[in-house]
């Protein structure tokens, strides 16, 4: 298969929306932006070895690819429109590329969103998306706007993610519910257009609790305290002991949920908002004044992690 196969094999599968004026086949897209909305594009470079284990099924690789771009416009409160993909492939295999297409196609489908061009290369294996979502003007979630009172919250369970890839890398047998946490993620983009209204600001959690709700707290000027025991937890990471379960709660990454700060009185309105979604929320703590986020164990100890989250180049 050459690469001009790859990319007609690529073409022939994707569902195009009405607003890609010209999509997969020239040098660039041509994208309508409706009247009055905003555009907002990330990014993400997922590698063998460093963002999934070398064995992940190619459908596994292709969900998650776009998935984590996904996360990011689900923090930003947007609705996905449009993506891009870039691969590297050490060669060109029709059976795993299809396979990849599976899983990078079936979520696609499910959020509505077109893809609409690319790149594809020979090296080692590497995907890289850009996502394209739309804001109504003015509406987006931002990192910037936590207000000292603010609750904090977050979405779904922390942890799971974590946990499986620990067992991987150490070939202990992993709970099938914590590998799909850890292949699969679960954009939280109803989540995210809910709270858009609601929320002072958001963060997608990728390298860690701590060290994502740091972001906020310096993009805001503020502090955080979180209380450990609030942290939303699986039925399968329940049973283990507290210290080790923290670890991969609050420091593990791969979560993909959302952590959002909030005014108190808008609780009630939270817990409504999201009840029309698939997803809840839970309140673990609270932005203070002064800089950085502190967590803690029970009778108000300090707890200090092993380390805040992943950091690539540390």
């Amino acid at each position: 298969m050459t690469e001009f196969d790859l990319i007609s094999r690529i073409r022939a599968r994707v569902r195009q929306r009405g607003d890609v004026a010209l999509g997969i086949g020239d040098d660039a897209a041509l994208l309508q932006v409706p009247p009055g909305h905003e555009l907002v594009v990330t990014a993400d470079t997922l590698n063998a070895g460093v963002h999934f284990p070398e064995a992940t099924a190619p459908a596994d690789i292709g969900w998650k690819a776009l998935a984590v771009n996904l996360s990011d416009l689900a923090a930003m409160g947007a609705t996905p429109a449009w993506c891009t993909l870039s691969l590297s492939l050490p060669q060109a295999d029709e059976s795993w590329a299809d396979a990849f297409l599976d899983g990078f196609l079936d979520l696609a489908d499910l959020y509505g969103i077109g893809l609409v061009g690319g790149d594809t290369t020979r090296g080692p294996l590497s995907i890289s998306v850009t996502a394209m979502g739309l804001v109504e003007q003015g509406s987006a979630l931002r990192r910037d706007r936590a207000q000292v009172g603010d609750d904090v919250w977050v979405t779904g369970t922390l942890g799971d993610a974590a946990a499986a890839l620990e067992a991987l890398l150490e070939r202990r047998e992993v709970p099938v519910s914590l590998r799909r946490r850890l292949d699969r993620p679960t954009p939280r983009i109803a989540a995210g257009l809910r709270l858009s209204a609601l929320a002072h600001a958001c963060i997608d959690i990728s390298d860690g609790l701590l060290a994502d709700l740091a972001h906020v707290c310096e993009r805001s000027d503020v502090g955080a305290e979180i209380d450990l025991a609030d942290l939303p937890v699986s039925a399968e990471l329940a049973a283990v002991q507290s210290a080790e379960r923290w670890r991969w709660q609050a420091c593990g990454g791969d979560d993909y949920e959302l952590c959002f700060m909030a005014s108190p009185r808008d609780r009630d309105l939270i817990v409504q908002a999201l009840d029309f979604t698939d997803v809840s929320a839970t309140r673990i703590g609270c932005i203070v004044a002064g800089q950085g986020v502190r967590a803690f164990e029970a009778e108000r100890q300090e707890w200090k992690p092993p380390s805040r989250g992943y950091e690539h180049f540390a």
